[in-house]
Parts: structure tokens; C-alpha cells; sequence
């Protein structure tokens, strides 16, 4: 299993460092292996920038995944916006290639005013549509990865996400477990729980498949609409809690990634995990 955080957490900059560059000897200090390079508003990295990170994340031993632009709606069926939510794909996808890296984690889109119906048609046809334009733009080694999303008006939740991923095999589930607690009001109680979660995806997908999935995760705040604000380890009153998902994955040998989006205390959570994992 590979572990690290989303973005750099605070105390990295408290700590006097002030480029991402310095991230990769930082977080190999710490024992972490993963690191997700945050897009959401925007990709604007030149390719000379990235290709400096992907040397430094090799030279670490980091692996590099890219969250896409949160502006994607496949859903959406204007014209003008879907060609807007290809491009931000395509961006990712460029970037994470300069990165060094190969797993694109993608909001998929939101339900507006459509059937949910037709707006998981809309998606379906987005996905595949993304994926011939990655194709042809030379990007076929990009794993997207849809996201599970933490409010109702989104599309995502955890079946529709891992039926998604049957339309190609480069799909992987990016399963964000703060996401799904938020969507069930407070679901993820118990080891029980999470084995229902994992049983979904490899009942869909096959255990190979399941074993290699992209994972969010972070204790949550959340409301009757859904998720309203990521939340640390260190805030007890809030869950998911990993200490119930670690000895499943060991159990079960998962050996693919999991993202840390605690706010402000990403890498350092993200260690908490990685150790559970390590001692399940």
C-alpha cells in the first residue's frame, strides 16, 4: 500500500518549507510513498516545473497521482461545457504524464436539474468520450479515477461509481471514504461497515481490480445535504476512522493508494494510516 497526503499540510510550511519540490525528501523523512498533486482550480503547471517534480518525487521514492479540476460536469449536456470539463481532463492528464504519474482522480458531475438517469447517461458517454480524446491525444496510459461523492446533488455515489468504472478497464475507483460517510449520515461505524464497501467494489469489479483502487480519506464533517467540511484525526467526535479499514486491507492484500485530505494535517494522518496499516 502506498500512503501520503493531498496537497502540502501545514506543518510542512511551518517548518520553513516553501516549494513543492522540497515535499518529496520531506515526506520520504516520514516514511510516506504517495502524494497527490492538487488541480482542483486549475491546472497551471508548466511542463519544465513538472518534470523538476517528477525528478524529485523518483528521487524519493513518491508515488504521483493528480486530483482534475473540480470544474468537470459530465453530466452537463451544453456543448460548450463538456468540451470545457474534456479539457480540464486532458489537462490532468498531461500534467500527471509530466509528473511522472498516471492516475487522474476526477469529479465525475452533478445531477442540475436533469433525471439522475439521464445525467449517468450523460457521464457514461462523457467517460467514454474522455477516453478516446485521451487515446488521440497520446494519454492511453492515464488511469482516470471517478471519484465517490459526499452530497446527494452529486453524481457518485459508491455503485454508480464502480459501475463507471466497467466502461474500461483503465478505470479505477478513486473510493473516498469521508465521502461515502458523509452521503450514508454517518455510515462507516464499524469494521462491518467498511467490509460492505470493499465487498461492492470487488463484487463489481473483480478482487484483482478492487485490490489496485485509488482511496480518499480523512475524518468529516457533514450535514443532512451531505459532506460540508473535511475534518482531522485529531477531532475525534468525527469520523470515518481508518483504525477499522487498516486490517481489512491487510487482510485482503489492497497494494494500491491511499490519499490523506485531513485538513491541514494531511501527511502527518496520512502516517497515522500507513502505521495502522503496517501494524493490522
Amino acid at each position: 500500500m502506498l500512503f501520503g497526503p493531498a496537497g502540502n499540510s501545514d506543518r510542512f510550511y511551518e517548518e520553513g518549507n516553501k516549494s513543492t519540490l522540497q515535499a518529496f525528501g520531506w515526506l520520504e523523512n516520514m516514511g510516506l510513498t504517495a502524494f497527490e498533486y492538487p488541480f482542483g482550480r486549475g491546472v497551471s503547471i508548466s511542463r519544465e516545473t513538472a518534470e523538476k517534480i517528477a525528478a524529485k518525487a523518483r528521487e524519493h521514492h513518491i508515488a504521483v497521482s493528480a486530483h482534475a479540476p473540480y470544474f468537470i460536469n459530465l453530466a452537463n449536456p451544453d456543448p460548450e461545457k463538456r468540451e470545457n470539463s474534456f479539457r480540464y481532463i486532458l489537462d490532468a492528464a498531461r500534467a500527471v504524464t509530466w509528473l511522472g504519474g498516471q492516475r487522474v482522480v476526477v469529479h465525475v458531475g452533478a445531477v442540475m436539474k436533469l433525471d439522475r438517469a439521464d445525467a449517468l447517461k450523460n457521464c457514461a458517454e462523457g467517460l467514454r468520450e474522455a477516453y478516446r480524446r485521451l487515446d488521440d491525444a497520446g494519454f492511453a496510459h492515464v488511469h482516470i479515477c471517478p471519484e465517490t461523492m459526499g452530497k446527494y446533488s452529486q453524481i457518485g455515489d459508491l455503485r454508480e461509481t464502480v459501475d463507471f468504472c466497467l466502461l474500461d478497464e483503465r478505470l479505477i475507483p478513486c473510493v473516498d471514504f469521508a465521502h461515502l460517510h458523509a452521503l450514508t449520515g454517518g455510515g462507516l461505524r464499524d469494521t462491518e461497515d467498511f467490509a460492505k464497501v470493499l465487498d461492492t467494489v470487488e463484487a463489481v469489479l473483480g478482487v484483482d481490480r478492487a485490490r489496485k483502487m485509488h482511496m480518499h480519506f480523512s475524518t468529516i464533517e457533514y450535514t443532512p445535504a451531505g459532506e460540508k467540511m473535511h475534518r482531522t484525526f485529531a477531532e475525534e467526535k468525527y469520523g470515518p476512522r481508518f483504525e477499522y479499514l487498516a486490517p481489512l486491507l491487510k487482510e485482503r492484500g489492497y497494494h494500491g493508494t491511499v490519499i490523506c485530505e485531513c485538513r491541514g494535517t494531511q501527511a502527518d494522518d496520512a502516517r497515522t494510516m500507513q502505521q495502522m496499516w503496517q501494524d493490522a
